[in-house]
């Protein structure tokens, strides 16, 4: 018998009960959209995450202030008993000082800020509450992936003579101005005339926070003006590359270190690495993928389960059938293949069928999330889909091949 005739014989037995076919289908339709569906949420969770960390730069490093840090107080054994309670806090001079070429060669640049709080910003009859109001040097706009849209940024003239300019976010600029053009025009924030200069391109939201609702000026006017001449908040540091981000942090913390007189392992200042962030949390995010991918994968188990269960009441029912076709001198291989190649229909249809099923879901976002259909699980659910067809109906197909004719003729 041709492989023409199996497949002729299969599909004629399929349809002869087509609401049980596709009631079979449907569970490895299921296993198999869930399994794409699930991994496609999961990349897309990855990729939006590592999109929020690139905005911020992969080759910058964040230092702030530990206050749980420095030196501490000894103990009797000389061990530290505590938290520093004089852990020094950054300073211009810390900034000064990480410029420097020779200690540190792996940075391109260093920009110190400082955040002024409550900071209320009005136009007019129009005010708004920044959610962020930085003071900091220019560098600080390609160090933090801060691209201007509208305008210019500020420049180093403008820090040193202190002029009181600011660059917005978008949030800022639609609620003082709506469809008004903002530059030249003069705001006040918290009382102090502010010129604009610029508009931030749109960065979007960042989890709770907007990353849109930020205003930027140089660090001496943010100082003289709403936040002091005190420490600073942050000094963000960007390294001459991405493959140097390592090396200009080990600079940075020797420096700081020296500065600080930090002579063990517990500085009074810590140190957000991008690069590292961006690796740990692709590293996590793919843990979580597989996971959800395990999960799902259950169901296409369950779905292959089915298929045994349904190979294995068809030839119960079709006995009589088996007997007379061996009884007229049809092989074993021929029912073997048989019934083989109607688990493996069952299973293709169900597959490919889940793959559509998936492709048109992956349209749509899933909690806030946008769905990234990764090939591989395309590929993968359907071979898993196809393999669990010949898997589990091979022996049902084996035992339907071992009935001997006169035993299947007798059944009733």
């Amino acid at each position: 018998m041709s492989q023409v005739e199996i497949l002729r014989f299969a599909l004629r037995g399929l349809l002869a009960n087509k609401m049980r076919s596709a009631l079979t289908t449907l569970g490895i339709l299921i296993g198999v959209a869930a399994v794409i569906m699930l991994v496609a949420v999961g990349e897309g969770s990855s990729q939006s995450i590592q999109n929020n960390i690139q905005r911020l730069g992969a080759n910058t490093l964040t230092i702030s202030p530990s206050f749980s840090g420095g030196g501490g107080m000894r103990g009797p054994t000389g061990g530290n008993t505590g938290p520093r309670t004089q852990a020094r806090q950054l300073g211009l001079a810390d900034a000064r000082a990480l410029t420097d070429r020779t200690l540190a060669p792996s940075v391109k640049s260093v920009s110190p800020v400082v955040n002024a709080p409550s900071a209320t910003a009005a136009y007019g009859a129009a005010s708004h509450e920044i959610s962020q109001l930085v003071g900091t040097y220019p560098s600080y706009f390609e160090a933090v992936n801060k691209p201007v849209a509208q305008g210019t940024y500020f420049f180093n003239d403008d820090v040193l003579a202190a002029r009181k300019v600011v660059v917005l976010g978008r949030t800022v600029v639609e609620e003082l101005f709506g469809a008004v053009d903002p530059i030249g025009k003069q705001v006040s924030v918290s009382g102090v005339p502010f010129t604009v200069v610029g508009v931030l391109k749109e960065a979007g939201s960042t989890g709770m926070q907007d990353a849109d609702d930020v205003a930027i000026a140089p660090l001496p006017a943010v100082q003289q003006s709403l936040s002091g001449f005190g420490s600073l908040g942050q000094i963000v540091v960007q390294a001459t590359g991405a493959g140097t981000t390592t090396s200009a942090q080990a600079e940075v913390t020797a420096i700081l270190n020296q500065r600080h007189g930090i002579t063990n392992n517990n500085p009074d200042f810590r140190i957000l690495n991008q690069a590292t962030l961006q690796e740990t949390v692709s590293e996590a995010t793919g843990t979580f993928t597989v996971l959800l991918g395990a999960v799902a994968a259950i169901s296409l188990l369950v779905g292959g389960i089915g298929i045994t269960n349904i190979m294995l009441v068809t030839v119960t029912e079709r006995t009589r059938e088996i007997g007379i076709r061996k009884a007229i001198g049809a092989p074993r291989s021929a029912i073997l293949g048989q019934f083989l190649m109607e688990a493996t229909l069952l299973s293709l249809v169900g597959g490919l069928s889940g793959v559509l099923v998936a492709f048109v879901g992956t349209r749509f976002s899933v909690a806030g999330i946008e769905p990234v259909l990764v090939p591989s699980s395309v590929v993968l659910a359907l071979g898993v889909s196809l393999g669990i067809g010949l898997f589990f109906g091979s022996y049902p197909a084996n035992r339907a091949a071992k009935l001997r004719p006169i035993q299947a003729l007798r059944h009733e």
